[in-house]
């Protein structure tokens, strides 16, 4: 099992969904090996890597990683099953990376590379704008700040390649660095940001559901600290306990085509106050979270329906 991930000694052991899906990997047996997005090529028409076996241990809370020799895979003809696991942005690297995937075809790649370059994580959700909260997708600053009046002299601006929080702003008619901050935020109006009105139901959390195969996994509530508008865990959010309600299920009723016909395998989405707010496609977070909270194993679920995909033969998603 190979995953395509950012380098290994960035990830946290104690919040890396990535680390504990290669620990459950591990503990079954299967060879693990880490590839660097750059690692990757095409030989002959066959996506190629250079790959480094890993082993990991957990240790209190942290842990180490014991490195193998790094060799030359042919992805299709040496490795069963790519992870790509690589966070946004999705950049020219990333969009090469992906493109490389691609071209596996006797392997299995999760998620489907053709669909994650196709399905930007914001603006996959508009594809179901009914569900969403008052949304606008522009570049002129204008038309932004018609949009905050039209909301009540506020809103959620965010950038559409970000992750984890970063650059997202809780914007008020009437601050003075307004103008300078959609002025940075669109790069002078040459590049498109997401607007959405501001939910109040951000103080109570975010919640955060983890989707297989357009089914529900779990949820987990992440919860602003009290200075914060921003919930993620990488902006000082904390976990609590949630459930998955009758809207919930509503909503994933109604994106559950989309995953499966698009090999969408793991997602992650986001739901504030009842109100789709995100599709995460890219390398979707949260199974240590569930797990601690809701007495799980999440990753052991999303090994066994891959290592039954290998058994069953199936090669594309």
């Amino acid at each position: 099992m190979a995953f395509v991930m950012d380098p290994v000694e960035s990830e946290s052991f104690m919040a890396s969904t990535t680390l504990v899906l290669m620990l459950e990997a591990q503990r079954r047996g299967h060879e693990v090996l880490y590839v660097a997005p750059g690692d990757l090529g095409v030989d002959s028409g066959r996506a190629v890597a250079r790959a480094t076996p890993v082993r990991l241990e957990r240790e209190g809370e942290g842990g180490r990683v014991e490195w193998g020799d790094t060799r030359r895979v042919s992805l299709d003809q040496e490795v069963d099953v790519v992870f790509q696991r690589q966070d946004p942005p999705v950049d020219a690297r990333y969009i090469a990376a992906s493109q490389i995937l691609g071209t596996c075809r006797e392997t299995l790649v999760l998620n489907r590379p053709t669909s994650i370059l196709a399905y930007n994580e914001k603006l996959l959700a508009l594809h179901f704008g009914d569900l969403m909260p008052e949304t606008s997708v522009s570049r002129s600053i204008p038309d932004l700040l018609a949009f905050m009046d039209a909301m009540g002299g506020e809103m959620i601006v965010k950038p559409l390649d970000g992750k984890g929080g970063e650059g997202i702003f809780h914007l008020v008619r009437g601050e003075r660095n307004l103008g300078s901050i959609l002025e940075q935020m669109t790069a002078f109006e040459s590049r498109w940001v997401m607007a959405q009105r501001y939910l109040p139901a951000i103080r109570q959390g975010d919640k955060r559901i983890l989707l297989m195969e357009g089914e529900p996994l779990g949820a987990v509530l992440r919860v602003p600290a009290a200075d914060e508008v921003r919930a993620n865990f990488h902006a000082g959010g904390s976990a609590a306990a949630s459930e998955i309600d009758a809207r919930d299920r509503e909503i994933i009723e109604r994106l559950a085509p989309l995953m499966r016909t698009e090999g969408l395998f793991f997602v992650g989405i986001d739901i504030i106050g009842g109100f789709l707010t995100e599709i995460n496609v890219t390398s979707p977070t949260g199974i240590q979270e569930i797990n601690a909270l809701a007495g799980v194993c999440l990753e052991a679920l999303l090994i066994d329906r891959v290592e039954a995909l290998i058994a069953e033969g199936v090669r594309q998603i």
